[in-house]
């Protein structure tokens, strides 16, 4: 056996667990394609979207307009508060799709792929291929620039077309390009190191780009844009492969920066109502670590570089951000439509997430980067056919950790071995059950790692570098003060929640499992 490839191991179809003992405690392969084909319980419809906060109407926001997200809700289960890993793009997705924390990963930047931290990890869409199953990814479902071609039955397809449509910004962006050029730069990423057998770029350097404006709004039509694009190719695909068990993952990319989307959409909403956050205002005794400059918009050209929005911008931004959704939810529901028609609803297991949450000006912050609840929760639905109340909303605690395990059990795959998350499919049978303690993030500052966990009715956050003492403690009585305004950790009357939350903190995510 010590001779022996891991594809030959696979071939040899050892046992799951065999197998994870020797990927030392990872996600292991089960047997081989064609033993597995006819085991096939259900498809899986994977929907990703990029930076989308559970900002919809089946969230409790009425002004929403996202019929095809409340749709999929009221045929499918609810989860009102699930947490990713660490709010940004790679590290989150690298943790749902590993079902391996960040700690594990060693996933925390934009640029380095998990195949250089851990090469023998066996991904979500990879574990399906391999038990029979048909796996293939549209646009960003992996980080951008890190895509793993051994998750694919076929190669990775993205939409080739501008984040813009106005004629005005294009000419703009082509000239920005041509003065980044003429200075001797690079524009966009480039590979540092490569896997010598593969050839896969396993570390990228994020070089200038081109930068437009933080929102707009083309009259133009869906298809003129990405997200329509890449829908357009996921119908084209399932009228296709309709007819064998597959995994298909799209991924859609707003509303993602910029908030771009038709102007019809746009129109869905008034600007005379765009409501401001309450809490514009960092949290009473926040200690510095917890707090961002958010950077990511300040790259954009219409945001100034220093000091708060504008109300008037502040307004202008939040209605961008819901016309994106309303965007994304348009496609989504056409791609759910399509699932629909060619019968397949009651044979596929349907997954819609957000990678992360996103501030939308509350405490004079946004986009992602922290620890807070407006960050680390985000969206998640699922719809098992056969399984649990259509329509249900749970309050469970839930991790996007935990949905390797879910989609393989509501399946009928065995779970692997390693993975550090929890089926969440007791909980879609009985919504209302006892179940895990506490929901884990973290976000990394410099030398410093902020770790933070949600229980039912805290969140508690701990800043410090590695084997020191903490240099900031943040506790939110959820129970009291749900948008998190005051940081309660130095009173007196609360050392005792503090030091039980500390306990839970540093026991771990395992000692929180239900």
């Amino acid at each position: 056996m010590k001779g022996m490839t891991r594809r030959e191991l696979l071939r040899a179809g050892l046992s799951v667990g065999a197998y994870a003992v020797l990927s030392r405690g990872l996600p292991s392969w089960a047997a081989g394609e064609s033993a597995e084909h006819e085991k096939c319980k259900y498809n899986v419809l994977f929907i990703a979207v990029d930076d989308l906060r559970p900002q919809t109407g089946c969230y409790g926001h009425p002004m929403m307009k996202t019929p095809n997200i409340d749709a999929l809700a009221a045929t499918g289960t609810l989860f009102n508060r699930a947490y990713c890993q660490q709010a940004v793009c790679s590290p989150s997705r690298t943790s749902l799709l590993t079902g391996l924390r960040p700690d594990t990963t060693r996933i925390y930047d934009l640029q380095t792929h998990f195949r250089k931290t851990i090469p023998d990890v066996v991904t979500l869409p990879e574990y399906f291929k391999a038990h029979g199953y048909h796996t293939q990814g549209f646009s960003k479902i992996y980080h951008g620039g890190l895509d793993d071609p051994q998750s694919w039955s076929v190669p990775h397809w993205a939409p080739h077309a501008s984040a813009y449509a106005k004629p005005e910004t294009l000419e703009a962006l082509k000239a920005e390009k041509a003065r980044l050029t003429a200075r001797g730069l690079r524009i966009g990423d480039e590979v540092v190191e490569t896997d010598p057998k593969t050839g896969l770029a396993l570390k990228i350097r994020r070089g200038p780009r081109a930068m437009g404006p933080s929102w707009e709004d083309p009259d133009v039509p869906d298809n003129a844009l990405a997200d329509a694009m890449t829908a357009d190719k996921a119908i084209e695909t399932l009228r296709r492969i309709k007819d064998k068990p597959f995994f298909l993952a799209v991924g859609f990319l707003k509303p993602h920066l910029p908030f771009v989307a038709p102007r019809k959409y746009f129109e869905l909403y008034d600007p005379s109502t765009i409501k401001l956050p309450p809490n514009p205002y960092p949290p009473v005794d926040v200690p510095d670590p917890a707090m961002t400059d958010w950077g990511e918009l300040r790259a954009y050209t219409d945001i100034p570089k220093k000091g708060p929005l504008s109300h008037f911008q502040a307004r202008e931004l939040i209605r961008a951000y819901y016309a994106a959704t309303s965007y994304v939810d348009a496609q989504i529901g056409r791609v759910l439509d399509e699932l629909d028609a060619l019968g397949l609803r009651d044979k596929t297991v349907v997954v819609l997430w957000g990678d992360h949450g996103w501030h939308l000006g509350e405490h004079g912050l946004w986009c992602k980067h922290t620890n807070f609840e407006d960050a680390t929760r985000s969206l998640l639905i699922m719809r098992v056919p056969g399984a649990g109340c259509p329509g249900a909303k749970t309050n469970a605690l839930a991790e996007f950790v935990d949905i390797y395990p879910t989609l393989c059990e509501a399946c009928g795959l065995p779970v692997p071995k390693g993975l550090e998350g929890t089926s969440l499919m007791p909980v879609i049978d009985r919504p209302d059950r006892p179940w895990k303690k506490a929901a884990f993030s973290q976000y990394p500052r410099g030398n410093l790692m902020g770790r933070s966990i949600r229980t039912d009715r805290y969140r508690y956050t701990e800043w410090a570098e590695p084997g020191r003492p903490s240099v900031g403690v943040e506790l939110y009585d959820h129970e009291i003060d749900p948008g998190e305004n005051v940081n309660r950790a130095a009173r007196a009357e609360l050392r005792g929640v503090c030091e039980e939350l500390s306990a839970m903190l540093h026991k771990g995510w395992k000692a929180a499992r239900p």
